[in-house]
């Protein structure tokens, strides 16, 4: 089997893969960022390029159609809308899974030809506070450092970002650099602890929103004791004087830590030259999440690290292309290329290359803002491209309702079920990772080709040529008569070109003759050419600005949610939930909720927890940990209504902003938590997709069929008909199991002599091995060792998996470990458990431990 190389269609690291159509996966060990490494989630692509649930043919109001319909109609009614109440009647939200091809001709259609703004993304809600702070402090959105930063570097500095969940190949090259130069030291900053604090020789468990007093004291620090570049300021900055003096007007102590730890964080800080900040969604998705990006750069900009090797500040994204969607203007407030939306020359000249009838002439719409409009019954024309808004927005549940009220909507998108689409008039079948080619560009501006090495399925086409054949039904046919991805871009590089009498930091020259179907992983500028390294930057005087910010007033709540990632998931899961393996370390909606906390509500291990705010609910397990902050809660976001229609953390946060930005605070919303007391708990294990009937109801996928947690706040009168009802299965015989004293029950269903569901359910939360449970689907065993939940044989249970990446779970590695693995490398030995991505090392860490207490209270 020949295989392709491609790039990973998950985070901003955007790593190499080589691809077969037999679903072989393997990193590529020539994509200089990440040299064969993969995570748990890109391993698994070949477990997720299955056409179970795909969209394959266009639908109008849930009926098939063919392309030439169902293309009409939405050519039709977003003219009819722009001729009757304007091009801002209309709008676009797109995503940073599309290519930036796509992006290209989505953002020249609704700008230069429709003559709105009303384009936005999904990457608002995790970069654009950093769009506004580099555009403040350089002058253009530049990401000056590269990824040799992080291994060059003496001190690294993470705020705000779960590394080894969220980036994990990022996480594994510091910790590789880390073993080489043990003196390099790393600072955790997060009001959690993570993953990521295991690899931290620091953690600093700062409060939600103590960035800028963290930041703005470490500057006054920096000025106190002779630290500042006095040179570099005076030739290369503006407003140094007035932001240190903003700055002194913050108390460090308002960042939640102790005088003590704040002396020795500045210290570390102002005694290391190569220091490199990583920051990430805990700093963007806050109400003051520009100013803390300008905060960090303020130092970084005071003390002449920038634009020098192993030293910077570097915003990692969380998207495929979100870099991508940036350059081409993705955003409502930007233009193609880099060029500046509010700049009327700028307009001229792109409306002059398009040779556009319109163009348009001020910001649209930002995310929220966007469907708060939808809402007002001002947007009469949508259009989602590749995301699913009524989950993934704040207020979630004011989204979707906000959707339902627009007369025509129209989504285009790989899967037929999902929140989104259930709202959507016409749903459009597009190619998916593996299917379709183009280009992305990852965190380090560096632009790699996706390339197909699958064979499309039905009727779905790429992106761009839909969107293409949508402009071309609204008049404007010659200007997207693109034939194939490399003549986009072309036209994107001839764009940069036509206007690079225009100042700006994106300069696509090295890729005017490149041969686009041989295009290697190249970085723009130039991959030797170092941002800032002159001094230049992009204000009309050619240097930065400091911006001086003021530290928030915090605020006190009995609970603040943080929400985020899981390691194994991604985004609402329509990919990464259908691998069995992804889904089994951390299989339902969960909240982290610290000891003193759960004592305070009553709480066990185990136990529901109703999670409620001012715009809605959710039930979710509880997940006691001093990880977490006292009074803080963490919540993943990953979970649909397709999947546990009470577990959308979406549904609780609200839809406030950043001013600048417009990016939501997603980080630290006040809520209130109290024990769900059902009246049953269950779990099942069966071989088809199981209902979401009950009041809690959270399914997963299984490498034998599914698996549901449930809870119920009647007990059934029939269990048997319970089950059938969850599982579909009118046939099938089943055998019930009730122990009046306890409470519980077990069902177990056989069909031709094998198992094909298993149901557990009691008083309190079900204890049993799930994997056990969910290894005998299938099986011949007999019903009675089913019910007993005892496993066959020749399948020893391996308990909860720690490992997705090799499907290790916590009792294989507990009797490695007891055989004499005493160590990470040796349980990675003789299980391969850590090996890969190395995102499980911390629990690895933790299981090591807890084998060794027995031992050490002998």
């Amino acid at each position: 089997m020949s295989l392709t190389r491609t790039t990973c269609p998950y985070c901003g690291v955007g790593c190499g893969v080589l691809a077969g159509a037999d679903g072989t996966i393997k990193g590529d060990p020539d994509h200089p960022a990440n040299f064969g490494r993969l995570c748990s989630k890109g391993t698994a692509l070949g477990e997720t390029i299955d056409l179970d649930g795909r969209l394959l043919n266009p639908k109008v109001n849930g009926q098939a159609t063919d392309w030439d319909s169902a293309l009409d109609l939405v050519a039709r009614k977003f003219s009819e809308a722009i001729a009757d109440h304007g091009p801002d009647s209309v709008a676009f939200y797109a995503s940073g899974q599309l290519l930036t091809e796509d992006y290209y001709v989505a953002n020249k259609l609704m700008k230069g030809f429709i003559g709105s703004a009303n384009i936005d993304t999904n990457s608002r809600l995790c970069m654009a506070s950093s769009v506004a702070g580099h555009k403040r402090a350089f002058g253009t959105d530049t990401v000056p450092g590269t990824y040799e930063d992080l291994e060059k570097a003496d001190l690294i500095v993470l705020v705000g970002s779960n590394l080894a969940w969220c980036h994990p190949v990022l996480y594994q090259r510091i910790a590789a650099a880390k073993e080489v130069r043990p003196e390099m030291r790393v600072v955790n900053i997060d009001p959690r602890r993570t993953a990521t604090t295991d690899l931290a020789d620091t953690h600093l468990q700062i409060a939600p929103d103590g960035d800028v007093a963290l930041f703005n004291g470490l500057l006054a620090h920096l000025a106190d004791v002779g630290a500042l570049d006095q040179e570099f300021t005076a030739n290369h900055v503006n407003g140094l004087e007035n932001t240190v003096q903003a700055a002194r007007a913050s108390a460090p102590t308002a960042s939640g830590l102790t005088p003590s730890e704040l002396a020795a964080f500045y210290a570390l800080w102002a005694g290391t030259q190569k220091v490199v900040t990583i920051y990430s969604q805990g700093v963007n998705q806050s109400v003051c999440g520009t100013d803390k990006v300008n905060a960090i750069l303020n130092c970084h900009l005071a003390t002449g690290r920038i634009g020098k090797p192993g030293c910077g500040p570097f915003s990692v994204t969380g998207q495929p292309n979100a870099m991508g969607g940036r350059e081409v203007g993705g955003l409502a407030n930007m233009l193609a290329n880099h060029l500046e939306l509010d700049n009327a020359d700028h307009r001229d000249a792109v409306q002059a290359f398009w040779d556009s009838p319109a163009i348009c002439n001020a910001p649209g719409l930002k995310a929220v803002d966007l469907f708060q409009a939808c809402a007002d019954g001002k947007i009469k024309a949508l259009w989602v491209m590749s995301t699913n808004p009524a989950v993934s927005l704040p207020d979630a549940d004011g989204v979707a309702a906000a959707i339902s009220k627009v007369p025509f909507v129209v989504t285009s998108d790989i899967m037929e079920k999902t929140d989104t689409n259930d709202l959507a008039h016409v749903l459009l079948p597009t190619t998916g990772w593996g299917e379709k080619d183009g280009t992305v560009t990852n965190s380090e501006r560096r632009i790699s080709r996706q390339r197909a090495f699958l064979p499309i399925p039905g009727a779905a086409r790429p992106d761009w040529q839909i969107i293409s054949d949508v402009a071309t039904r609204m008049g404007f046919g010659s200007a997207f008569a693109f034939e194939k991805p490399a003549d986009i871009f072309a036209e994107y590089v001839a764009l940069d070109a036509a206007t690079s009498q225009f100042p700006r930091d994106l300069d696509l020259s090295i890729f005017g003759d490149a041969d686009y179907a041989a295009l290697i992983p190249t970085q723009w500028p130039t991959n030797t050419r170092r941002f800032f390294a002159d001094g230049q930057f992009y204000h009309p005087d050619g240097k930065a600005r400091m911006i001086p910010v003021k530290a928030p007033t915090l605020t006190q709540t009995r609970f603040s949610l943080n929400t985020g990632r899981n390691r194994d998931q991604w985004h609402t899961m329509t990919r990464s939930g259908k691998s069995a393996r992804l889904g089994a370390h951390l299989a339902e909606p969960y909240v982290e909720m610290h000891p003193d906390d759960a004592v305070a509500i009553g709480a066990s291990p185990g136990d529901l927890i109703t999670v409620e705010s001012l715009y809605g609910h959710t039930i979710l397990r509880a997940l006691i940990t001093p990880r977490a902050a006292a009074g803080q809660l963490f919540a993943p976001m990953h979970w649909t209504r397709q999947r546990s229609p009470s577990g959308l953390v979406n549904s609780m946060t609200a839809s406030v902003t950043d001013p600048i930005s417009g990016q939501p605070a997603l980080k630290s919303g006040a809520v209130t938590a109290q024990v769900y007391k059902p009246k049953w708990f269950g779990f099942l294990a069966c071989a088809s997709t199981p209902a979401t009937q009950t009041p809690y109801t959270a399914i997963a996928r299984t490498q034998t069929g599914w698996q549901a947690e449930l809870a119920g706040s009647k007990r059934p009168a029939d269990w048997e008909a319970e089950v059938r009802a969850l599982t579909g299965m009118a046939d099938g015989i089943a055998s019930v199991q009730t122990d009046m004293g306890s409470g519980t029950v077990r069902v177990a269903f056989t069909e031709g002599g094998v198992i094909s569901a298993l149901f557990f359910a009691s008083p309190s939360p079900v204890v049993i091995s799930r994997r056990t449970v969910v290894d005998l689907i299938g099986t011949d065993i007999a019903t009675s060792d089913a019910l007993a939940g005892r496993p066959a044989a020749d399948m020893p249970d391996a308990g909860p998996t720690v490992c997705a990446c090799f499907n290790v779970g916590r009792t294989t590695l507990l009797n490695a470990i007891s055989q004499g693995a005493g160590s990470l490398a040796a349980l990675g030995d003789k299980t391969c458990a850590g090996t890969n991505c190395g995102s499980c090392k911390p629990e690895l860490t933790a299981l090591l431990a807890e084998a060794q207490l027995p031992m050490a209270a002998e």
